[in-house]
């Protein structure tokens, strides 16, 4: 038997300035959507989502915790009406747009990030910060 995740990774290209008032717009909207086509509910409560700016890669911008958040909930808000509200809470959505040892904390703690897709830091030397974040 066959246990299959679904991951999906989620990019956007958003400039930083319009990244302020409705960060969550159609398009991401219509990204989920179509990423979870054919996937059946129990399947999708095993997903992780993993959402990481353009804008944000390798720049070592990120987003403030109040923007990623304001995505991270409308990719959660998405699921719900794709499947239901506990299909939305049991799918692990990640923020990962330059995520490091100073913003660690701040962006985990939103109730709607639930991790993050960490690329750059984790070859820094407080990469353990970051783990251990609480």
């Amino acid at each position: 038997m066959l246990n299959i995740k679904v991951f999906s990774c989620l990019l956007i290209h958003v400039d930083t300035q319009c990244l302020s008032k409705n960060s969550f717009d159609s398009n991401l909207g219509s990204g989920v959507k179509v990423g979870f086509q054919n996937v059946t509910a129990d399947q999708a409560k095993t997903a992780v989502i993993a959402y990481e700016p353009i804008w944000a890669i390798g720049t070592g911008k990120t987003a403030t915790t109040e923007q990623a958040q304001e995505v991270c909930a409308g990719i959660r808000t998405c699921i719900a009406e794709v499947y239901d509200d506990a299909t939305a809470e049991a799918i692990r959505i990640q923020y990962g747009g330059s995520v490091n040892a100073a913003t660690a904390a701040d962006l985990f703690a939103q109730a709607d990030i639930d991790g993050g897709l960490v690329g750059g830091a984790s070859l820094k030397a407080d990469f353990g910060k970051i783990v251990n974040y609480k």
